[in-house]
């Protein structure tokens, strides 16, 4: 008997309703994407260029490749921690290795068909995750609206807060950064009341214009994007580079950019999935998509790319049909950017901080948290202590430390076990339930040791769904001792014991 991980998909034959709808798609998730291409690389200390070239990947080779119909790929704001730190500890000529290297990764796992298995990870380690990626993307980004350079560490970036409030409230750059950025998060927060055929246009890219051209009117003492050359902005990974995946950190770099890519795209699927009656994901083949993409961004010394949940909705809430307006919209972007270079040079990065304040804010998901608080504490605990974790160190350590707790959380819970004793003049019958594992082995011994002197003991275990070899051992070991003392012991086992 075979398993079939990933139904066949029915191919969808192109027509004029279809070709239209899915250009008229492309447009809005290009518009959507110009912006946060350009403050993704920016927030991660690259030139603005990078983040555009993983877009155009992100759209002609992605969106080409089997897997996903309506997700759209590019560079995502959840990464921005983890660029931004690779960067400063290895620099950026190694960037390109890592990213080769963790797609590279990615292939492999999509081609072992473990792409499936993401979908195991506690949901409460995920939303943490992302809880704490939003709290240091808005923690980061504070600093770039006034002007400033973000502190590398959390500490750094605490303690420089007083600091940021006098750069905020008595300079002039400061004061005009905080004015745009308020602005563009007010137009962003009001644009959902706006009539349904302007919603079409995206209140990011409306937030990005109205501000640049007021920065432009009234010339604002503000810092510009500065863009140039997408070929002149390639970064190749040089020999030395290279020689650089011999080293520890880099290869744990790696694995870290996969695992993190890989689980974002599909959670990002997932969601994605519930949007459109269409054709749904393929995980292992949408992994090997992403994994490919990757590649190619390292080979060129991109930033890595996932599949991103903003511009995946804008897309299906545009009417796209088929995978064409993903492909297109990389499409304009390499057009735009040919064709009309200077216009990026007129956003402030200002406004650029603000848009991913705005993701960092919509990334912390604060009324699921409150919900699950209320409903659920053990797993808010989780939630709770990933998110810290994550802000305290980084984001690796963050996740695995997350991981850890929901597993020894839910190995506790699955590890119950119901001891009930009935006593006679000189018998004594216990009967066990549940699972016998070593979690639970101090209660067990417990319970024995607390049993009264009898002449019969029998312990039944038969309704034990699991005995484990450690309470085994301790069972057997309690039952030899009992009949070195003129007692009778009998123990009956359950049908299965490991």
């Amino acid at each position: 008997m075979t398993t079939q991980l990933d139904p066949p998909r029915t191919r969808r034959k192109p027509s004029a309703p279809t070709f239209g709808a899915d250009v008229g798609a492309s447009l809005v998730v290009f518009l959507v994407a110009v912006p946060l291409c350009v403050g993704v690389a920016v927030a991660s200390g690259v030139p603005a260029e990078l983040g555009i070239v993983t877009g155009i990947i992100g759209g002609l080779v992605v969106g080409l490749l089997p897997g996903s119909t309506m997700q759209v790929s590019g560079p995502a704001a959840g990464l921005t921690v983890l660029v931004a730190s690779a960067v400063d500890q290895h620099g950026l000529a190694v960037l390109g290795v890592i990213v080769l290297g963790a797609g590279i990764v990615q292939v492999l796992l999509g081609l072992s068909k473990l792409g499936t298995w993401f979908r195991a990870i506690s949901p409460s380690v995920v939303q943490g995750m992302l809880a704490g990626i939003g709290l240091v993307l808005i923690l980061g980004q504070i600093y770039p609206v006034s002007g400033l350079a973000q502190p590398e560490s959390t500490w750094a970036k605490f303690s420089g807060i007083p600091d940021l409030l006098i750069t905020m409230t008595t300079t002039p750059e400061g004061i005009s950064g905080v004015a745009l950025a308020v602005l563009a998060l007010v137009i962003m927060a009001a644009w959902k009341w706006a009539p349904a055929r302007l919603r079409l246009v995206p209140g990011a890219l409306v937030a990005v214009v109205a501000t640049s051209v007021v920065a432009a009117l009234l010339a604002l003492p503000v810092q510009k994007v500065e863009v140039g050359s997408l070929l002149a902005a390639l970064n190749l990974p040089t020999a030395a580079a290279w020689s650089s995946l011999a080293t520890p950190a880099v290869l744990g770099s790696i694995l870290t950019f996969a695992l993190i890519a890989s689980a974002e795209s599909l959670f990002s699927a997932a969601a994605v999935d519930r949007m459109h009656d269409g054709p749904k994901t393929q995980y292992n083949k949408e992994l090997v998509a992403q994994g490919a993409g990757n590649a190619v961004c390292g080979l060129l010394g991109a930033l890595p790319m996932t599949a991103v949940i903003v511009r995946s909705s804008a897309n299906v809430q545009a009417g796209a049909k088929t995978k064409l307006s993903r492909v297109l919209h990389g499409f304009w972007l390499l057009l735009f950017v040919v064709l009309l270079p200077g216009v990026l040079a007129f956003i402030p990065t200002a406004v650029l901080a603000a848009l991913l304040i705005q993701a960092g804010w919509k990334l912390l998901e604060l009324r699921q948290v409150v919900a699950l608080v209320r409903e659920h504490r053990s797993e808010a605990f989780v939630l709770v202590l990933t998110a810290g974790t994550i802000v305290a160190t980084d984001l690796l350590i963050g996740t695995l430390t997350g991981l850890a707790v929901a597993i020894v959380k839910t190995a506790v819970e699955v590890s119950r076990l119901s001891v009930r004793a009935e006593h006679g003049e000189d018998h004594v019958w216990v009967k066990m339930g549940g699972n016998a594992t070593f979690l639970r082995l101090p209660r067990l011994l417990d319970h024995l040791e607390q049993l009264p002197t009898a002449k019969h003991v029998h312990l039944d275990l038969t309704m034990v769904r699991h005995l484990d070899r450690a309470c085994h051992q301790a069972v057997e070991h309690w039952a030899a001792q009992r009949r070195r003392g003129d007692c009778t012991v009998e123990v009956a086992l359950p049908a299965r014991v490991g």
